[in-house]
């Protein structure tokens, strides 16, 4: 069977250049005309600092958005405009903590900084939603082309009901195709299954009658060795052809798709903490770490006394957890439990009304005092402020024995709060399921990680501190 021949060109290719750069420039100029205004309405003047910022806010713009994918992404304009919202955030707050580190912050009006804040994201909301009104109606004067998937399952279901959902894309896809020798006789239409309209080989029968111009092939992974007979019978048919691999039925860690030497690498599993993530993470770690020991040191003074007062033994109790990629270290917490030998060796975890907790360890333990020396593990690297909370060694031998993908929650560094807490998965976990959706969550945090992320857990932390499920 012949070969299709190798091409230097790059495999990512930016689609709509034109589109997304008409919009990058309309963005571009509402936050230089707001940076401009608003100065001479409220001050009378605009003085170089506020140049200084329009360059500075514009070049933050230009790397989170790119980053954010804020010019390539197609799904509704809620999720565009929430997106945006994200994005222009993050590169205000990056100004904010420039000018508050130089201590410049009194160069600028408050008055005008938030005005700008608030008027930039609208004024860009309205030019995105502009443009998507113009995109769509000039492909209103267009016949929408029509395209087929060659599959069932899921994957081709997502991708039906993506397309054909979505009014921004000029694209209608009319069916599925079976891999089966027959269609199955339970296909019948139905709102929620997009209909079957034959078998392989009945393809290019379909492509001239529906007049097709788009193929999608979303076969399952077991099924993957036929893409190359699909492929080569389509090229004659002169259709466009898109392979959408059917990944989505592993466990996913932070999966994307990269290019090396002209071959789309397509990674399943990856640490999120890689390259500016892993300075940004450490930086946001060390700082946060620092203000906040600084704060609750009159706490932990006390604490410490209290606990040497009421039973005798360590102020701190340290065990050896698992950290980032599987490296162990030995964290760091208040004691409050009275000295004990654990029986057999087994840790047990500790449980209601459980007699080794002292008086001042249920309460410290309640309101998470007794977490907080891991401010030292943090600074020292071992763990973050947000990530999943580190299980004793025995509980991972076990959990990962009885849940698929328990230790790919070690991707990133352990933290003393996450995901999973904030959702009310703290504590003891009496039964499987509780620990299933505990490392789904912490899955979820590992495969979703951002500054913004982390963030939104931190604030969301502190109401969540004294919880019943702690004790």
């Amino acid at each position: 069977m012949p070969g299709v021949q190798h091409s230097d060109r790059s495999l990512l290719q930016r689609r709509n250049s034109l589109t997304t750069s008409i919009q990058a420039l309309l963005d571009g100029i509402a936050v230089i005309v707001l940076i401009i205004a608003l100065p001479i309405a409220f001050n009378g003047t605009l003085t170089i600092h506020y140049i200084m910022l329009a360059l500075l806010l514009l070049g933050s713009m230009a790397v989170i958005y790119d980053r954010m994918n804020i010019y390539r992404h197609h799904g509704t304009m809620t999720k565009k405009a929430l997106k945006l919202l994200k994005a222009w955030s993050s590169a205000f707050a990056f100004l904010l903590l420039l000018a508050f580190l130089t201590k410049n912050t009194e160069l600028y009006s408050r008055t005008v900084v938030l005005l700008l804040y608030i008027l930039g994201y609208l004024a860009q909301a309205f030019l995105h939603f502009g443009v998507r009104f113009i995109q769509r109606r000039m492909a209103s004067h267009d016949v929408n082309t029509r395209a087929l998937i060659i599959g069932t399952g899921s994957l081709a279901d997502h991708i039906y009901h993506r397309i054909n959902a979505n009014p921004w894309m000029p694209e209608e896809v009319m069916g599925t195709i079976t891999l089966s020798d027959s269609i199955p006789q339970d296909n019948k239409p139905a709102d929620d299954r997009p209909p079957i309209l034959g078998t392989l080989k009945d393809v290019q029968g379909l492509i001239a009658e529906h007049s097709i111009q788009t193929i999608y092939i979303a076969v399952s992974l077991d099924s993957s060795p036929i893409i190359q007979k699909i492929y080569f019978d389509l090229l004659n048919v002169n259709v466009n052809i898109h392979w959408a691999p059917n990944i989505f039925a592993l466990n996913l860690i932070n999966h994307s798709v990269k290019e090396l030497a002209g071959i789309p690498i397509l990674t399943l599993s990856e640490s999120p903490l890689i390259g500016s993530h892993l300075l940004i993470k450490a930086i946001e770690d060390r700082v946060l770490a620092t203000l906040i020991l600084i704060l609750v040191s009159p706490i932990m003074l006390v604490t410490a006394v209290l606990i040497k007062i009421e039973s005798p033994g360590p102020v701190f109790f340290r065990q050896e957890r698992t950290g980032w990629d599987g490296k162990n270290f030995k964290i760091w917490k208040f004691r409050s439990m009275r000295q004990h030998k654990e029986k057999d060796g087994i840790v047990k975890q500790a449980t209601r009304e459980d007699p080794r907790i002292t008086r001042i360890g249920r309460f410290i333990r309640r309101t998470s005092i007794d977490e907080l020396p891991q401010l030292f593990n943090v600074l020292a690297g071992q763990m973050s402020l947000v990530g999943p909370r580190p299980h004793a060694l025995q509980h991972n031998e076990a959990y990962s024995k009885q849940i698929v993908a328990y230790l790919a929650r070690h991707r990133i560094k352990p933290g003393i709060t996450g995901l999973a807490q904030i959702r009310g998965f703290r504590g003891e976990t009496k039964e499987l399921e509780q620990m299933e959706k505990r490392v789904k969550y912490d899955l979820e945090y590992i495969n979703s990680w951002s500054l913004w992320l982390d963030i939104s857990i931190l604030v969301r932390t502190i109401f969540s501190l004294k919880n019943e499920n702690a004790y």
